[in-house]
C-alpha cells in the first residue's frame, strides 16, 4: 500500500494472545465437555491446553516457519487452535472410559491434521516434531512413543461404514480401514462410476483427512499436489462414503462470471432449501478468471456473495424454509430467516479446492484472495513414497501373467526405484539450472501403461512368429505324412509296374519277330510294286498309242457318217 493512502488510516496491530488469555478461553471451552468423562480423562483438560498453547507458540512464533516464496500458505493463527479444540470436543465419554491415553492420542491426530499436513519440507516436520513432543512431557503419566505410535489416524466413518452410529474414533489397522475403503470403492463403482484406484496407505490417510475435513459444519478443504496425484478422485470417493454429492462445473468458451453465478445459485438452492449435503470440487484448471476466486472468497470467508439472489428471489427461498426456521426456534423475521438460510448452506455446502503447486499462479491467488488459505483446511500431497509406487505398479502389473510372481514384484520395485531416481535427477537439474522438472505420478502411471502396452505387443509378435511356426511345422509334418503315402504307394506300384515291364518285354519280342516277317513282306511287296509300276507304264503306253490311232481314225469315220447319211432309197 502506497504511504499517501496509510497516512490516512490508522494502523492498529493485533498480536498473538498471551498465554494466559488462550489458556482462560479454551480451557472454559475443552473443560465444558470433557466434565461429563470420567475424572482420569476430565483432569487431562489443563494439560491439553497446555500442550496445544505451547505447540501453537511454537510454531506461530518461529522464524523457521515464517511465510517465505515458496512457504507462503504457513499462516499459523488462532483459527489452528480452535479446530484442535473443536475436533477434540467430537469425543464422546462412552468411548474413553477407562481411556485417557486414547483421548491425548486423538489430540496429537489433530495437532498432526492442523499443523503437519500443511509442511512441505522435511525439516520443519523434523521441527514441529520437537516441539510435540516436548509438549507431550505434560501426559507425565503416558509414555511418547504410546502417544506418537502409528497408525495416529482419527475417522468417523469407519463406524458408520459398519452399521454402528458415527463415532470419531482411532482406525483399527491399517488393513482393517484398507477393507472398509475398498468395500466403499467397489459401492461408488457400482452406483456412480467405474474409477480404478490403488488404495495404498498415503492415499487411505488423504481420503481419511479430507473426509475429516467436509464432515465438519463449515469445513471446506484445500488439497494441493501436483496433476494426477489423486486429488480429484479420493475427493470424490471421500463424499461418496460420507453420502454427499459432489457438484462440479462445465467450464466451455462461453464460461464466466454469470455462469458461475448460475452454478452457485443451484448449490444454494439445494443445500439451503433441501438441506442436500454438497461438496463442491473446484480445480485450478477450470478457473479460466480469476474472478471466479472473488465468489469463492466470500464464499468461503462468510459463506454469502453480495448480490447473489434478486430481492424477489431470496424472499423466495426465504419463505420455503420458514416453517423449518420457526421449528428451529427463530423468529419469523427476515434477518432470522435469512440467518437461518445461512448457517444452513454453511453446514451442508463444502468446497473441496484442488490446486496445483506448480509455477505462480497458486502463489499469486493466495495473496489475492487470503480467503482461500485462511478459511480451509489444507491436505498437501507430497510424492508418492517407494511403498505406494510398489503397490500401484503391482496392482496394475497384476492384470499381466508372468512365469513367476517373483518376476511381476521385481519388476514393480524397478519401476519404483526407476521413478525416484528421477526425481533425484529433477532435484540435481533444479539445483544446477534453477529450473523445475516435475515428474507426476501420472508419469508413473503412463509409465506402467507403456510397459503394458510395448509387451503386449512384444508379446503379440512372438505369439504370431510361434503360430507361423507352429504351422509351418504342421505343414512340413502334413508333407511328409503325405510323402511317406506316397513312397508306400510307389512300392506297390513298383511291384505293378515291373509285371506289366515283363509282359511288355515279351510283346516286344513278339513284335521284333514279326517286324522281320513284316520288313521280308515289305521286300516283296516292293518287288511287287516295282513290277506294278512297270506294268502301268506299258499299259499307259499303248493307251497313249490307241489314242493317237483314235484321233486319226475319228475324221475318216465321221467323213464315212456323213457320206452313209447322204444315201437314199432311191439312190439304193
Amino acid at each position: 500500500m502506497s504511504i499517501f493512502v496509510s497516512r490516512h488510516f490508522t494502523l492498529v496491530s493485533c498480536l498473538t494472545a498471551e498465554r494466559e488469555i488462550l489458556k482462560t478461553i479454551y480451557f472454559q471451552i475443552l473443560d465444558n465437555h470433557l466434565c461429563t468423562f470420567e475424572k482420569s480423562v476430565a483432569d487431562l483438560t489443563a494439560k491439553l491446553i497446555n500442550a496445544t498453547m505451547a505447540v501453537f507458540l511454537g510454531v506461530a512464533t518461529s522464524p523457521q516457519f515464517m511465510p517465505t516464496a515458496r512457504k507462503f500458505h504457513y499462516h499459523f493463527n488462532l483459527r489452528d487452535f480452535a479446530r484442535i479444540v473443536q475436533n477434540l470436543m467430537l469425543a464422546q465419554p462412552a468411548h474413553y472410559r477407562g481411556n485417557p491415553l486414547g483421548v491425548v492420542r486423538l489430540w496429537a491426530h489433530e495437532c498432526h491434521r492442523v499443523w503437519r499436513d500443511i509442511l512441505i519440507f522435511d525439516v520443519d516436520k523434523e521441527a514441529y516434531m520437537n516441539f510435540m513432543k516436548t509438549s507431550a512431557k505434560e501426559f507425565t503419566d503416558i509414555k511418547e512413543e504410546a502417544i506418537f505410535e502409528e497408525p495416529l489416524l482419527y475417522t468417523s466413518y469407519v463406524a458408520a461404514c459398519s452399521g454402528h452410529e458415527a463415532a470419531y474414533l482411532p482406525i483399527q489397522g491399517m488393513e482393517h480401514l484398507k477393507g472398509v475403503l475398498e468395500a466403499k470403492l467397489e459401492e461408488y463403482n457400482e452406483q456412480v462410476a467405474s474409477m480404478n484406484l490403488v488404495l495404498f496407505d498415503e492415499a487411505m490417510e488423504h481420503i481419511s483427512r479430507i473426509a475429516r475435513i467436509i464432515d465438519l459444519p463449515v469445513g471446506s478443504a484445500l488439497l494441493v499436489g501436483v496433476g494426477g496425484s489423486g486429488k480429484q478422485s479420493l475427493g470424490k470417493l471421500s463424499s461418496f462414503i460420507l453420502g454427499y454429492d459432489v457438484v462440479r462445473i462445465i467450464v466451455t468458451s462461453n464460461y464466466g462470471m454469470a455462469e458461475l453465478k448460475t452454478d452457485i445459485q443451484g448449490m444454494f438452492t439445494k443445500a439451503g432449501v433441501a438441506g442436500s449435503q454438497l461438496l463442491f470440487v473446484l480445480t485450478d484448471s477450470q478457473i479460466t478468471d480469476d474472478r471466479f476466486l472473488v465468489y469463492i472468497n466470500d464464499l468461503l470467508s462468510s459463506g454469502w456473495i453480495p448480490e447473489l439472489f434478486a430481492k424477489d428471489e431470496l424472499d423466495g427461498l426465504l419463505g420455503k424454509v420458514r416453517t423449518e426456521a420457526k421449528g428451529a426456534g427463530y423468529q419469523d423475521t427476515p434477518d432470522q430467516l435469512f440467518e437461518f438460510f445461512l448457517d444452513k448452506v454453511r453446514k451442508n455446502l463444502h468446497l473441496g479446492l484442488c490446486f496445483s503447486p506448480v509455477g505462480d499462479a497458486f502463489r499469486f491467488r493466495a495473496r489475492m484472495f487470503p480467503g482461500v488459505i485462511n478459511c480451509t483446511s489444507m491436505d498437501w500431497f507430497h510424492e508418492w513414497p517407494r511403498a505406494a509406487l510398489i503397490d500401484v505398479a503391482s496392482r496394475f502389473l497384476a492384470e499381466i501373467e508372468f512365469p513367476a510372481e517373483e518376476i511381476g514384484a521385481a519388476i514393480a520395485q524397478h519401476m519404483a526405484q526407476v521413478h525416484l531416481s528421477i526425481n533425484e535427477a529433477n532435484e540435481e537439474f533444479r539445483t544446477a539450472e534453477r529450473r523445475h522438472n516435475y515428474t507426476t505420478p501420472t508419469s508413473f502411471l503412463e509409465l506402467i501403461n507403456f510397459y503394458k502396452f510395448l509387451l503386449g505387443k512384444k508379446r503379440g509378435k512372438i505369439t504370431d512368429q510361434i503360430n507361423r511356426l507352429e504351422i509351418g511345422l504342421q505343414t512340413m509334418k502334413s508333407t511328409t505324412e503325405q510323402v511317406e503315402g506316397l513312397q508306400k504307394l510307389l512300392e506297390i506300384k513298383m511291384v505293378d509296374v515291373g509285371i506289366e515291364k515283363e509282359k511288355t518285354d515279351e510283346l516286344i519280342e513278339v513284335v521284333g519277330r514279326e517286324s522281320l516277317d513284316a520288313e521280308k513282306e515289305a521286300e516283296a511287296a516292293a518287288v511287287q510294286e516295282a513290277e506294278t509300276i512297270e506294268f502301268a507304264n506299258a499299259a499307259k503306253a499303248e493307251k497313249a498309242a490307241a489314242d493317237r490311232e483314235l484321233a486319226e481314225a475319228i475324221p475318216a469315220m465321221e467323213r464315212a457318217t456323213d457320206a452313209v447319211n447322204c444315201l437314199e432309197v432311191k439312190s439304193i
